[in-house]
């Protein structure tokens, strides 16, 4: 029974087969743990096939992006007003996209040889490369990409730098669906307008420019043979870096170049390794220009509308106001100062077209870098005489003739000022008119007109002209008229350029046009005028500062060559000295001031020729050199002609005010007579030098400064004897506000 059984439990074994024979049945210890060649040929075929699945699907699945930010980010370039010369540029990537098509062939054959010979044969991505960097990683060698030209595209305008094993195989996707949806030259194209080549050179036109300052369309065979081979590591083999180390990747450039037939080895024999030009790394603000850029970008975002990020990447163009010539001009003034001028002096320049607002030249300093605080548009400084003329145009306005006569003695004791006025000279001139007193810059005299228009009307006439209400110190007071009041420099610029245009002020700006990267004009500055003052009265107006430079206190700008107007200014105990003038076509301001140790207003120190500093003496002179070189190439024109005067009638001059009593030996407020202080009323005058020769004047010129001219007596009398020609009384103590108060520059200004 058994035995018959056994067979059959056999055979029922034997019939039975196993779904997953392994360990294999029936083979020998070893190979029964071997796997059969069915199954190695159908796991390769299944991972093959999993591997093309999971590559299909993702082909499929993957769409291009749009470009990245870094790829599409191109520099912003600032102009002069020539729309030629380049003032600079403001850039998160320094980038200047190009139509690839002007570039020379040369250029892209050198990068192909260079980065990728196959690049015409391959499909976006180069098996052999990747294999080849594979076995030479796995080696341990120095790591070795296998990255095609079109991947290193793909990685820089798409997605960005990677390294990771998913985004590598992402990148070599958006690799082979480029390389079928673009042509060559297009991948050609765009890679050269984005790979880095060092010297923070993004693209092959900045490139160009940093490395040999010509634009990519005029490299050379040689030149492009450099760039190319420096673009795996161009930092570090650029040749100011590793010159041997950039010859030896030049010249397998160009060996390459001969191997794939884009050159001959004649043409590579007759190559020499390129002269490149000197590498300076220098800020973006660096230098005077500083002050013009700063102004610019803060113009584009408050102006036109454009945000920081757009001005950094949207590739503009920016054609300023800012006349090249003028400009150059400006910082040439104020290097020629002598070469003991005081560190701690500062000098602002302005110069305005009155006809359109538009600044031609403005020095805000030497460094924006070092001296980022713009001295033009951010300090102030007191106004001393400069704001007189704002008390005349009042008077003009008024009816008051500038044939109207006042005494001019001095100390003068005049109602409304708690302290006697006194003019810097001490000169008795009698009664003289407004044009004398405008020439020579009578405090006295200015003191009675201020007080018999109403102080708020010369308020009224110096914002109306251009200052603003909230300068410091600007208060209907009696001493306004000497000037205490502390305004920008380019806000009394914009009041001379009132003058200067008969009457119409228009603000100033610096940013005339800007075009988007296809040439579009996105924004154009401009200024609307607009009427303040009557021509008739601007015209006598200018008539009295006309006489200010042909014979008073700005004599030292009279050698111009062309009519010029103009207002001397020295303030409270010499801490700021000006020159604010203008002929029919341009208004000019320089300003001159010192800061101390922490920050606060001082007193000028004497420097150079001059034994003080006042506004006849350097900012005349430098208004006079910048003005002759700005108006180099410009016709003489003409200021408008007085109007018709009235018909002769006797008016009685005003009645003289007492004389103030003799003064102490001791200091006493020494009243402002020449020209105002530029301070809030302070009881200590500054003084202003006369003219032919500045006098040392000592640090409180209260007692009495020792004139240039025959010392004067005090007289109540209406005759006097006129000092010389050209003397600047321009300075005086204001009575009432000892120091200057309330125009003084704030700290850091």
């Amino acid at each position: 029974m058994a035995a018959t059984q056994e067979p059959g439990r056999r055979s029922t074994a034997k019939g039975r087969k196993r779904r997953f024979d392994y360990p294999r049945s029936g083979k020998g210890p070893i190979r029964r743990w071997l796997p059969s060649w069915r199954v190695v040929l159908g796991t390769v075929v299944t991972g093959i096939a999993v591997v093309v699945g999971v590559f299909a699907a993702a082909y499929v699945s993957t769409d291009i992006p749009e470009p990245g930010d870094f790829a599409q980010a191109q520099g912003t370039h600032v102009y002069f007003a020539d729309d030629e010369t380049q003032m600079g540029s403001f850039a998160e990537f320094n980038r200047e996209i190009i139509d690839p098509s002007t570039l020379p062939a040369h250029v892209g054959h050198a990068v192909v040889a260079s980065e990728d010979r196959r690049f015409y044969e391959n499909v976006g991505i180069d098996p052999i490369a990747i294999g080849r960097a594979l076995v030479n990683n796995l080696r341990g060698n120095p790591t070795q990409g296998g990255s095609t030209l079109t991947q290193q595209y793909v990685e820089r305008y798409y997605i960005g730098t990677t390294t990771s094993y998913v985004g590598k195989f992402r990148e070599a996707i958006l690799a082979l669906k480029i390389d079928r949806e673009l042509s060559k030259d297009e991948i050609l194209g765009d890679y050269l307008n984005t790979i880095y080549f060092g010297r923070n050179a993004y693209g092959i036109e900045t490139a160009a420019q940093a490395y040999f300052d010509k634009p990519a369309a005029e490299l050379t065979l040689s030149e492009s043979a450099m760039l190319a081979g420096v673009i795996p590591a161009p930092s570090a083999w650029d040749p100011a870096v590793d010159p041997e180390r950039a010859e030896q990747r030049w010249a397998r450039t160009l060996e390459f170049m001969v191997r794939d037939g884009w050159i001959t080895q004649e043409e590579a024999d007759e190559q020499t390794f390129p002269e490149t030009v000197e590498h300076v790394r220098s800020d973006t603000y660096a230098g005077p220009n500083g002050y013009l850029l700063d102004m610019t970008r803060r113009e584009l975002v408050a102006k036109a509308g454009l945000t920081d990020e757009e001005i950094d990447t949207l590739g503009l163009r920016v054609t300023t106001t800012i006349d090249p010539q003028a400009q150059e001009a400006a910082v040439e003034v104020v290097d020629a100062l002598p070469e003991d001028r005081p560190e701690d002096n500062r000098v602002a320049l302005v110069s305005i077209d009155p006809g359109s607002g538009e600044i031609v030249a403005l020095y805000g300093g030497p460094d924006f870098v070092s001296q980022p605080r713009n001295a033009a548009t951010q300090d102030v400084a007191q106004a001393g005489s400069t704001f007189k003329p704002f008390t005349l145009v009042a008077a003009l306005e008024d009816g008051i003739p500038l044939s109207q006569t006042y005494p001019s003695y001095t100390p003068m004791e005049i109602e409304g000022f708690d302290r006697p006025v006194n003019n810097y000279d001490d000169f008795n001139r009698g009664y003289i008119d407004l044009v004398e007193a405008t020439e020579q810059s009578v405090n006295t005299t200015y003191a009675q007109l201020n007080m018999e228009i109403g102080p708020e009307r010369s308020v009224e006439a110096a914002v109306a002209a251009g200052l603003p209400e909230d300068t410091a110190g600007l208060e209907a007071v009696p001493s306004n008229v000497l000037g205490p009041a502390s305004p920008h420099p380019i806000d009394v610029a914009r009041a001379y350029a009132t003058f200067a245009a008969q009457g119409v002020r228009h603000n100033p700006y610096i940013v005339a046009e800007v075009t988007d990267a296809d040439g579009n004009v996105i924004y154009a500055g401009h200024s609307n005028g607009s009427e303040v003052f009557e021509p008739d009265v601007m015209a006598e107006a200018t008539y009295a500062m006309t006489s200010v430079v042909e014979e008073g206190t700005g004599v030292r700008a009279n050698d111009l060559g062309r009519p010029a107007a103009g207002k001397t200014g020295t303030s409270n105990d010499g801490r700021s000295a000006w020159f604010a003038g203008y002929v029919p076509q341009l208004a000019t301001v320089v300003a001159m001031y010192q800061v101390g140790e922490d920050g606060t207003e001082e007193s000028l120190t004497p420097f150079g020729e001059y034994a003080s500093i006042t506004g006849s003496t350097y900012p005349t002179t430098m208004w006079r050199d910048f003005m002759s070189a700005a108006l180099e190439d410009e016709p003489v024109e003409e200021f408008p002609e007085r109007p018709a005067p009235p018909e002769p009638t006797y008016v009685p001059p005003p009645p003289a005010p007492a004389p103030a009593p003799a003064p102490e030996p001791e200091p006493t407020t020494e009243e402002p007579t020449e020209e105002p202080t530029t301070e809030e009323p302070t009881e200590e005058p500054t003084t202003e030098e006369p003219e032919p020769e500045p006098e040392p004047t000592t640090e409180e010129p209260e007692p009495e400064p020792e004139p240039t001219t025959p010392e004067p007596t005090p007289s109540p009398s209406p005759t006097g004897t006129r000092p010389p020609a050209g003397g600047d009384g321009d300075t005086g103590s204001v009575p009432g506000r000892p120091g200057g108060e309330g125009g003084q520059r704030p700290p850091g200004g």
